[in-house]
C-alpha cells in the first residue's frame, strides 16, 4: 500500500472517481490531472532525436502504450532501467488520436492504474483541443465571488499550482461589464510576456473538467500597477501561484511542449 504522503495528483484524483463511480464531475477531475499530469512512456528502444518507438503491448481489447506518472514507478513495472519519453498527458493523447491505440496508465504499479480505450484517448484529445475564445471587455464593477461550484475553485487551484512562474497571482471576483453583462472573472497579476495563452487554456481546462459549460469564467491581465488592481485585491479570491524552481534538465524527448516526439 501506498503512503498518503507519497500519493500522487494522479491517485488522489483516482481515488475521488472510485469513491464517487456515478459521477461525472469526479471523472472528468481524473481526465483533467491526466491531462495536465508530467507522464513517462515506455519506449521499445532509446530515443533518436526526436522519435520515439513506444513499447506496444498487444490486449484482447486492443494495442495499449504505457505510461506513468513517476519515472519511479515506469522502473518498477519494467523490473530495472527502461528507456522513455517524458511528456505532459496532452502532448501524449495528441500525439496518440489518429492512431488506435489505448492507453495503460500506471498498470500494476500504483492505486492508480487505468486502461483508457482509443476512444477515450480520442475524447480526451478532443476536449484538451479547445481553445478559450478572446474579447475585449473591461469590468466596470468587481465584487467578491458568489455562487461557483466548489469543483471548480479546485480546478483552479490545481490548475495554477502548475504554473509556476507564470504569473504573480490571480484574483477570482464577480464583474459587471459596460454592456451590463454579469460574471465571473479569474484575473491574473503581473503575467510573463508570453505565458498569457497557456494560463487562460490552463482555466479553460478547469472549466472544461469541472463539468461546466465553456464561457462561464472570463480571464484577464493586468499590471499590478493598474488602478483595478487595489479593487481585485480588495474583494477577491486570490490564487498564489508558485514560484518557479530551477528547471529540471533532461535529456529525455518530448518535454518541450512546443517540439512534441514524433511516433516511429
Amino acid at each position: 500500500m501506498i503512503d498518503a504522503a507519497e500519493r500522487t495528483p494522479l491517485d488522489l484524483a483516482h481515488a475521488r472517481m472510485e469513491a464517487a463511480p456515478a459521477g461525472d464531475s469526479a471523472r472528468l477531475g481524473f481526465y483533467g490531472a491526466l491531462g495536465a499530469s508530467e507522464l513517462f512512456l515506455l519506449l521499445d528502444r532509446e530515443a533518436e532525436g526526436d522519435r520515439i518507438t513506444p513499447r506496444v503491448f498487444e490486449l484482447e481489447t486492443g494495442p495499449v502504450v504505457l505510461v506513468f506518472d513517476r519515472e519511479a514507478r515506469l522502473s518498477e513495472f519494467a523490473g530495472g532501467i527502461a528507456p522513455y519519453a517524458g511528456m505532459s498527458g496532452r502532448v501524449l493523447v495528441e500525439m496518440l488520436a489518429g492512431q488506435g491505440i489505448g492507453l495503460g496508465v500506471n498498470l500494476d504499479v500504483a492505486p492508480s492504474a487505468t486502461l483508457l480505450g482509443p476512444e477515450a484517448v480520442e475524447w480526451l484529445n478532443a476536449q484538451l483541443q479547445h481553445r478559450p475564445e478572446e474579447g475585449e471587455a473591461r469590468p466596470s464593477e468587481v465584487r467578491s465571488p458568489a455562487g461557483l461550484p466548489e469543483p471548480l475553485i479546485e480546478g483552479i487551484d490545481g490548475k495554477l499550482a502548475t504554473a509556476a512562474g507564470l504569473a504573480d497571482l490571480a484574483y477570482l471576483v464577480a464583474v459587471t461589464y459596460a454592456d451590463g453583462r454579469r460574471g465571473h472573472l479569474l484575473a491574473f497579476i503581473d503575467a510573463v510576456p508570453g505565458a498569457e495563452p497557456a494560463l487562460a487554456r490552463a482555466v479553460h481546462e478547469a472549466l472544461i473538467f469541472s463539468g461546466l459549460a465553456a464561457g462561464e469564467l472570463d480571464v484577464a491581465f493586468f499590471p499590478a500597477s493598474d488602478g483595478i488592481a487595489p479593487q481585485l485585491a480588495k474583494v477577491g479570491l486570490r490564487f498564489d501561484l508558485p514560484k518557479p524552481e530551477e528547471p529540471l534538465q533532461r535529456a529525455a524527448p518530448g518535454m518541450n511542449p512546443d517540439a512534441p516526439p514524433i511516433l516511429r
